[in-house]
């Protein structure tokens, strides 16, 4: 696994992070960054990992830049875990249009906060897909959507960081399912949702069952 002995783990983004971190569900929240945390835990309970969850509903990168510097730089994360991006596409869609994130000041963004941020402390990433629970590629938002996950995988690249692609994780699941077996809104995961994302997390940071008795 990528994680080493007394390593600080946090995890910033949107509500899907969040997840109640701040009031009912404290520290952790009650979706994939708790079940994330609970199998790494569960699996290497001599590692000692300090984790940090710094989501907060409703965020878009333009959010993030501005608790940048006190919840990632001044957090000291060894590793960096950021799932960004469905606000800053949703907004478009929904009452709001003017508060979306156009996708060239996302990438602009969320490039500089990631130099920032391992300039300042030396973090490695994790980056995450934003995603829609949605089947149909042609459909308007998640067309949208889509074009923002590159952007993610291209930053990915750019900064050797590891990539997690939600996207293809929900792909899989809805060759079998449909939209509304996730989420009720097709952004906000119930539990099963929530283990779909904490898996491709898991997967990409190495993480395996024990095994022996």
């Amino acid at each position: 696994m990528i994680f080493e002995p007394g390593q600080r783990i946090v995890f910033i983004g949107d509500s899907i992070t969040d997840c109640g971190r701040r009031d009912v569900a404290a520290p952790y929240g009650n979706g994939y960054v708790s079940l994330v945390h609970a199998f790494v835990t569960a699996a290497h309970p001599g590692l000692g990992l300090d984790w940090v969850n710094q989501g907060i509903g409703g965020d878009t990168v333009r959010d993030l830049a501005a608790r940048w510097e006190r919840d990632v730089v001044e957090a000291r994360p060894d590793w960096l875990l950021v799932k960004i991006g469905i606000n800053d596409v949703w907004r478009a869609f929904g009452s709001h249009p003017e508060d979306a994130v156009p996708i060239d000041e996302y990438e602009t963004t969320l490039r500089r906060l990631l130099g920032r941020a391992v300039g300042a402390t030396g973090c490695r990433l994790v980056l995450a897909d934003p995603y829609l629970i949605e089947p149909d590629r042609d459909e308007p938002q998640r067309a949208q959507t889509d074009r923002y996950a590159e952007v993610v995988a291209k930053l990915a690249n750019e900064f050797d960081a590891r990539h997690v692609r939600t996207q293809a994780a929900f792909d899989r699941v809805l060759a079998t399912t449909t939209p509304g077996d996730w989420a009720d809104d097709r952004v906000h995961p119930n539990l099963p949702g929530h283990a779909v994302i904490a898996q491709a997390f898991l997967a990409v940071i190495g993480w395996h069952e024990p095994t022996g008795s």
